[in-house]
């Protein structure tokens, strides 16, 4: 089949699997490029602003790393029942900022709005906006809480009297590689690697590249709801055999169009479905289904793929989103954004979470970033 996706998930979206332990396609180095899709040559359809890195994830013991494109980084260290998590952030470049953020499952008390980390004997609060489970350590407390946690001995994070303790095998190293992949080794910007060098010799964050969405056209007759595949699309054998792997009426009349110019349609055929994932693949036509062409979608590792996984077309932005869960609580799996920029989808953002830690999708670390 034409689809590139971690074996999980293709398990999961193929036969509904329970949980397991959820883990999602593993993005390693990459190249950055191929990211455009169809036959269309990279130049003429992305205008970058300048070079720009191989996204990258490394694991450390029981640590994660991840570094994008633009070399924006984070390291996730899990609770050791897999239901709580820390997240170190730093941004490239001479004056990076360094964040911490942290979350747990199940306890109540963190509807307070504070939680805490404590480690080795001291304690550093982290806050919420009102109803957001995005928990922060101050940004005055984050340098010190992170040199402790590339030192420490004992960790747990939580609230009142559920703490979870979480492991700090590999966050060193994890930290230590971030530090390296953003020149910021033996500098007082470092992560934990810190040194006399000075911050000067740090280098510029890598420019991301520029994506510029093609103009917004009628959607009138077209939609995600009530369509019907053109003729010349049923007849493709791919589609044939998409359509036979539909294994439910309902699933079978998920078609979705849109118009993406005068002269080109969008199409999504239906092909499977699981307990939380349902699988499409693309198709741009000429008018009225016409000259049937698979989509080509990139990713950040310069695969590319014909297919999504809970994908659905944007016509406002001009954008092609997916949404592939590693498991049910849609905590680990993989989020991608491509937008149509008139003769091409490009891959404009990518974030990853290959375990499933408890980490919700607003905190998955970015692989692939545009502007």
């Amino acid at each position: 089949m034409r689809r590139i996706i971690g074996p999980c998930l293709l398990a999961l979206a193929l036969v509904a699997c329970g949980d397991g332990d959820g883990k999602a396609a593993k993005a390693g180095s990459a190249s950055p490029t191929p990211l455009i899709a169809g036959s269309m040559p990279a130049a003429s359809a992305t205008q970058a602003s300048g070079p720009t890195m191989p996204s990258a994830s490394r694991k450390f013991r029981d640590w994660l790393a991840v570094c994008d494109n633009t070399n924006e980084c984070a390291a996730f260290g899990p609770a050791s029942d897999q239901t709580g998590w820390i997240r170190v952030a730093a941004s490239p470049g001479p004056n990076g900022a360094r964040s911490v953020s942290l979350g747990v499952w199940g306890d109540t008390d963190a509807k307070t709005g504070a939680m805490s980390v404590d480690i080795d004997g001291r304690r550093f609060v982290a806050r919420s906006e009102q109803g957001s489970d995005d928990f922060r350590i101050a940004p005055g407390d984050a340098p010190a809480l992170i040199a402790m946690i590339g030192s420490g001995k004992a960790m747990s994070v939580g609230a009142g009297d559920a703490p979870r303790m979480v492991s700090l095998s590999g966050a060193a190293a994890a930290m230590l590689w971030i530090d390296e992949r953003q020149g910021k080794l033996q500098t007082p910007a470092a992560l934990v690697g810190r040194g006399t060098r000075p911050v000067s010799a740090i280098p510029a964050p890598p420019a991301p590249p520029v994506v510029t969405p093609a103009p917004a056209v009628s959607q009138a007759g077209f939609g995600d709801s009530g369509q019907t595949l053109p003729a010349a699309l049923e007849a493709l054998p791919a589609v044939r055999e998409c359509r036979e792997e539909a294994d439910s009426d309902w699933v079978r009349k998920e078609v979705m169009s849109a118009r993406l110019d005068a002269s080109t349609e969008l199409w999504a055929v239906p092909c499977f479905s699981g307990a939380y994932n349902i699988g499409h693949d693309w198709y741009l036509t000429g008018p009225g289904g016409r000259n049937p062409r698979p989509v080509q979608l990139a990713s950040a590792s310069g695969e590319t793929t014909t297919g999504t996984i809970n994908g659905g077309y944007a016509a406002n932005a001009r954008t092609l989103v997916a949404f592939a869960k590693g498991r049910g609580p849609g905590d680990c799996g993989l989020a991608q954004t491509w937008t149509w920029t008139g003769r091409a989808f490009v891959l404009s953002e990518e974030h990853e979470m290959t375990e499933c830690w408890g980490v919700p999708p607003d905190q998955w670390p970015s692989t692939w970033r545009t502007r």
